[in-house]
């Protein structure tokens, strides 16, 4: 069956490989070796592990068919995705940057990059800013989008951003971590490029850390990207490769139960007396549903709630609430909980956080497949505390 006849639940389960061809085992073997015999000097199909690897290269293949790319690159860590990709684009440069993204994104913009390379980043709130093109420049490369956000949920419409962008040129890169390629094709959509945290929904078990880059049909990017894949080489280990192999395979059936526990949690609390406020995309309350449901097939695991109380009351919460791990990343199995303002935002400034809506009340919940009603309990014991 050709690639695009293929519908999405069969192309996580048989992307990227078929049976291996020695041993006609279902599953690709791990290929561990650092390197590769040659049969004359420069004549091989694999040199070296870190250039290429068998496991690797199905990963990407994998990637790069779910996404609806040409090509994608597999990285060590979301973090070492995005600083490949920003290298690619070298350097003294503008970005027009999302105003609510993760905190590590921030960073690395405006602590590393912006420092070493002179790049300018400009950030903004697609949503109110409707004559965002005004702040194009002539050196502007780059769009970044990052929708769903992180941890705000507000959504970009990407389909629109494209519709007003007439230099050709400038790239329109979306995260698509929180979303994960089976809630949104932003390649679809009129993105360019699609980065992804690997370690959250694709991964899907909080056990290995990994990062991607999927382009979707621009030979010259994806050369320069190639290059510097392996001349910084922050590849993964071909163990983790597997690891995301075998865990792509239950994306669907995975995002499926995310996305239903997720209405479900944000329904109960959006009705709960000691919360505030509820931010989950999926209510038809939220200022960014009608958005993610004209360009979203779910809505996703993730919810933010400002809770009734001040930061002693939100401590007290979080430090004795059941089921619900405290802890940084999301899109595991297991439900996680976790402060922005104190942990996965930490490193942006606290005027910045203040202005953009992270509060010390603010919480951030990756609703994971455990059955919904000990989800709810374990919420409304922990908030009768506060």
């Amino acid at each position: 069956m050709s690639k695009k006849n293929k519908l999405f639940n069969t192309k996580v389960i048989h992307s990227g490989h078929k049976e291996d061809k020695e041993t006609g085992a279902v599953m690709p073997p791990i290929h561990l070796s650092s390197t590769f015999k040659q049969k004359s000097p420069g004549d091989f199909k694999y040199e070296y592990a870190r250039t290429n690897n068998p496991t690797r290269e199905i990963l990407e293949k994998l990637l790069a068919e779910i996404e609806e790319g040409k090509d994608a690159f597999a990285f060590s860590s979301g973090m070492a995705a995005i600083n490949c990709l920003t290298d690619a684009m070298e350097k003294e440069f503008h970005i027009i940057c999302s105003d609510d993204v993760y905190g590590g994104t921030r960073r690395i913009f405006d602590k590393v990059k912006n420092v070493n390379q002179n790049i300018e980043i400009t950030y903004t709130d697609f949503n109110k800013e409707d004559n965002w093109p005004g702040l194009i420049q002539k050196n502007t490369k780059m769009i970044w989008l990052e929708t769903p956000s992180n941890p705000l949920l507000k959504i970009v419409d990407i389909s629109k951003i494209k519709s007003e962008i007439s230099n050709e040129n400038i790239k329109i890169v979306c995260d698509n971590t929180f979303a994960s390629p089976y809630n949104q094709q932003p390649l679809r959509l009129g993105a360019d490029v699609v980065v992804h945290s690997s370690t959250k929904y694709l991964g899907g078990h909080s056990d290995l850390i990994s990062g991607a880059v999927i382009v979707k049909d621009d030979t010259h990017l994806s050369e320069k990207i190639k290059y510097l894949q392996n001349a910084v080489g922050s590849v993964p280990s071909p163990f983790d490769c597997y690891m995301l192999i075998r865990s792509i395979k239950t994306l669907a059936v995975r995002m499926e139960r995310h996305n239903s526990n997720a209405m479900i949690i944000s329904e109960f609390l959006n009705n709960h007396k000691k919360i505030r406020k509820v931010r989950y995309p999926g209510l038809k309350s939220d200022d960014n549903h009608n958005i993610a449901s004209k360009q979203m097939r779910g809505f996703g695991g993730i919810i933010s709630v400002e809770l009734d109380s001040d930061l002693k009351g939100t401590l007290k919460f979080l430090e004795n609430i059941d089921i619900f791990t405290l802890a940084e990343s999301l899109g595991g199995v297991e439900s996680l909980i976790e402060h922005p303002a104190i942990m996965t935002h930490a490193s942006i400034e606290k005027n910045i956080r203040e202005d953009l809506g992270i509060s010390d009340s603010l919480v951030r919940l990756s609703i994971g497949i455990e059955d919904p009603e000990d989800l709810k309990s374990a919420l409304d014991k922990a908030l009768d505390l506060i």
